[in-house]
């Protein structure tokens, strides 16, 4: 793009923010949206919007009014079928509405992997009541790992390892669904001796991989990431392979160009696909410590059509989150000079203006000579990272 690009960035969380000081770097304006004032991403954009992203009135007239070059989902609870008008009308959608449209629910783009692709995924059923969760249940085995359909940052997930559990893990998918859509997935529970992202970019000269990402997950949401992750290089070409298939279907009728977060377990040398994010990846943000340029760096230069590296090396590096514990909207954070002071650490403070219970905070990030070493450090930085509560605000 020869002028400066306008990009218009549909959610304004803690990747939208870095994904903000990415584009604006390489010259973009960036208009934040999210649904709420104040979001993360915002305090560092050129413009902002509020409504809800499933308000398809609403962000129809955000992108009549803004005219972006770039229309740039940053989570997953869209009304996607308005993204397919706009990308028809001649509005860039990134990756591409296709992608947008697919991953949004967690139904489509599995069907996608394992019915068009043949990738290797968990046996898994589609539920809309209880009554159908017991039949996939019945079909597929405990222990078992239920979900909605289409949620963020692993609410709703569950493993169920018996019967009786069934329908506690059912209400609990039920409550915490984005969107309006009732639906869950039952999967198998893989066995797997570890779990891993493969940040994928699909870009103007082809498609790039970083280094693979580890990650621990708790309550379905990450914990602790890492890299780069100890796999085989059999296991690690087979990861590769499959995820390149899958950006490559989801193009759709845009460039499909863009960063993706491609998850898989594996087990041995066999490498299962889990699931798909066409943006940066929360796993990700061990990049700003790990990588020269980071997973948003990179989505920055792909959309924007700028040359992406072939080959991506990464230094032994983590992550930890900081979580909240309760809610607030009068808090401060105490320790950033103890964390910064155990070695080669550093903070990010996302910026968002409540605290929930297990919300992400901020992150530590630390580099040491090996990534078990590094998240051992990153926790600890973690850890010296105090949230403190103004008296009376819980």
């Amino acid at each position: 793009m020869s002028h400066i690009a306008t990009i218009l960035l549909l959610g304004s969380g803690e990747l939208g923010r870095e994904f903000v000081i990415a584009a604006k770097r390489l010259g973009a304006r960036v208009i934040a949206c999210d649904s709420y004032d104040d979001a993360p991403a915002m305090q560092l954009a050129d413009g902002r919007e509020v409504f809800s992203m499933l308000d398809g009135a609403a962000l129809r007239a955000a992108a009549e009014k803004h005219r972006p070059d770039l229309i740039v989902p940053e989570i997953e609870a869209i009304r996607t079928e308005v993204l397919g008008d706009l990308e028809a009308e001649g509005f860039a959608i990134v990756p591409s509405a296709r992608a947008a449209q697919l991953t949004m629910n967690r139904d489509a783009i599995r069907d996608l992997a394992a019915g068009e692709l043949g990738l290797v995924t968990s046996r898994y059923g589609y539920a809309e009541s209880f009554a159908e969760c017991e039949a996939i249940a019945a079909r597929i085995g405990y222990p078992l790992v239920m979900k909605p359909v289409m949620s963020s940052s692993g609410k709703g997930q569950s493993k169920v390892d018996k019967p009786e559990a069934l329908e506690t893990a059912w209400d609990y998918a039920v409550a915490n669904m984005r969107g309006d859509r009732a639906r869950v997935i039952a999967e198998q529970f893989i066995a797997f001796d570890y779990e891993i992202t493969l940040l994928t970019v699909r870009h103007a000269g082809g498609i790039s991989f970083c280094p693979p990402i580890g990650h621990r997950q708790e309550r379905g949401d990450y914990r602790e990431s890492w890299q780069p992750a100890a796999m085989s290089p059999a296991a690690l070409a087979a990861a590769q392979d499959m995820a390149a298939k899958v950006v490559t279907a989801l193009q759709g009728e845009g460039r499909g160009w863009g960063l993706y977060g491609v998850e898989f377990f594996v087990r041995g040398e066999e490498v299962i696909f889990s699931e798909l994010s066409p943006r940066p990846h929360d796993t990700g943000m061990v990049t700003l410590a790990s990588q020269d340029l980071t997973e948003f760096d990179l989505h920055a230069r792909a959309i924007l059509g700028l040359p992406v590296p072939a080959e991506i090396a990464a230094r032994p590096a983590a992550s930890a989150v900081i979580l909240a514990d309760r809610e607030s909207d009068s808090f401060a954070f105490d320790g950033l000079g103890d964390a910064l002071a155990l070695g080669d650490t550093d903070v990010r403070i996302f910026g968002k203006p409540v605290t929930r219970p297990y919300r992400r905070m901020g992150v530590a990030l630390a580099r040491a000579g090996d990534a078990p070493a590094a998240v051992e450090l990153a926790k600890q930085a973690a850890q010296a990272v105090r949230i403190v509560y103004s008296s009376g605000s819980d």
